[in-house]
């Protein structure tokens, strides 16, 4: 669903330590809107992506270009992300850029591929999920006094996971930071939630005085029913986390891949 390859042409930057036929793998669902943007991408070769155990570098460097009917314009050049790969076995570089415009555009990685990875930036109007700047919706979400009908309320292993003593519109109406994470470890189609969420966990455990909450995908053992979470929010992807102000106006939003330690990073 996330995941998705762009086919490897020209050459490559031995300084980069990339292979000479690198592939990068999208990591960022396709619903990205004007503003801020985070782009993170992973690195395959032969096929294959590469792990944590790979030689890959401590970070690559990257230009956007507009690449919308006869335009090929470079319009950001530098942009440069860190490795992250804490509590994951597949690396990945979160790039950040500002697009002011709406349309297509393409992701170049110095020493990989030269067609990059290609993405569409739209209007906020044209996306349901909230984005930075909006409020996030109340709603209740399971927790273990009440699971609102989502059986389980948690599908982590071996154990539920602590974060559903509290419903989203009790956390938000408590004046404090709220970070929501949506995601299903038992069904996860991208293979990273089941990682998200003990990150969260962990960070959840260091003091923060936020309010953390976990809410699966699904509301059946089967994954034949989503649950409300998924229409409140307008999902269509997994994994995501929320976190809001004191007011509860989304602050930040990591979508689809992170490690503990970018995690933390945006939870402050």
């Amino acid at each position: 669903m996330i995941a998705s390859f762009a086919a490897a042409c020209g050459g490559s930057d031995a300084s980069l330590a990339l292979p000479s036929d690198a592939q990068l793998v999208q990591r960022f669902p396709q619903n990205l809107v004007v503003g801020d943007i985070r782009l993170p991408i992973s690195v395959a070769s032969g096929g294959q992506l590469l792990t944590a155990e790979s030689s890959t570098p401590d970070e690559l460097v990257a230009r956007i270009v507009r690449i919308d009917g006869y335009r090929d314009d470079v319009i950001l050049d530098g942009l440069r992300a860190p490795r992250h790969d804490a509590n994951l076995a597949v690396p990945y570089w979160p790039f950040r850029a500002t697009i002011t415009e709406p349309g297509f555009y393409r992701l170049v990685v110095e020493g990989g591929p030269s067609d990059g990875a290609a993405f569409q930036v739209v209007r906020r109007a044209e996306v349901k999920v909230p984005g930075i700047g909006d409020a996030l919706p109340a709603f209740g979400t399971p927790t273990f006094a009440d699971a609102r009908g989502v059986d389980p309320i948690c599908t982590r292993q071996p154990e539920p996971c602590p974060l559903h003593d509290v419903s989203l519109r009790d956390a938000l109406a408590l004046g404090k930071s709220v970070v929501l994470l949506v995601g299903t470890p038992a069904h996860c189609s991208t293979g990273t939630c089941a990682p998200a969420l003990e990150a969260l966990v962990s960070v959840a455990a260091s003091g923060s005085a936020a309010v953390f909450i976990h809410a699966e995908v699904y509301a059946d053992p089967g994954a034949t029913r989503v649950a409300p979470v998924v229409e409140s929010l307008g999902m269509n992807y997994e994994p995501a986390l929320f976190v809001t102000d004191a007011g509860g106006v989304v602050a930040a939003r990591l979508d689809a891949v992170f490690d503990e330690v970018e995690l933390a990073s945006v939870v402050g």
